[in-house]
């Protein structure tokens, strides 16, 4: 993405650690946590390697339609788990927004980063509010709740608010690479 370099490492180190994080999540007991831990997990680590600065790194014009490929196919594993529950079809969304931004990559002049202005107006504005919205709605989702007596404790991949804050942190994230495109 184009913009400062410190901004552009640190929404890299960002994406990096939520993915990082939600590899942990994967070691869950609970089969669906450990199914949408892999969905965020590379969710995470796709947004961290896309979100490189353009000043240090120049990523090659085929890069941006593999991009497109594989959030494509993650975006419609999303769909298929939508069957299931409808949290599924915020996945869908990142996944779509990720090859929205892929394809808008592409199309720029010597496939290199956004210019600013680059891709559909209109899509970006409504990706633009879906995610503010999430992320209100994920902040708000974080206010703590009192404690259950003889709640069991859980290890680092069952701790759910640490999820919700992985999952604020990746909206936050898309929001920054979403806003710099």
């Amino acid at each position: 993405m184009h913009g400062p370099v410190s901004s552009g490492w640190l929404l890299v180190a960002l994406c990096a650690a939520t993915g990082a994080y939600c590899l942990l999540r994967m070691r869950s007991d609970v089969e669906e946590q450990r199914r949408a831990a892999g969905g965020e997990a590379l969710m995470g680590f796709g947004m961290a390697v896309m979100a490189v600065p353009a000043a240090v790194i120049t990523q090659p014009a085929w890069v941006w339609p593999v991009y497109a490929a594989v959030f494509g196919a993650a975006g419609l594993r999303a769909l298929w788990a939508a069957r299931s529950g409808r949290h599924h079809l915020h996945h869908l969304v990142g996944a779509g927004a990720m090859v929205y931004m892929s394809l808008v990559m592409t199309a720029s002049p010597g496939h290199g980063h956004g210019h600013g202005g680059s891709g559909v107006p209109l899509l970006t504005g409504a990706l633009l509010l879906y995610f503010a919205g999430y992320v209100l709605l994920a902040g708000v989702r974080l206010v703590p709740v009192p404690a259950v007596a003889g709640a069991a404790g859980g290890g680092w991949g069952d701790r759910p608010e640490l999820a919700r804050a992985c999952r604020l942190s990746m909206g936050i994230a898309m929001l920054a690479m979403l806003a710099m495109l």
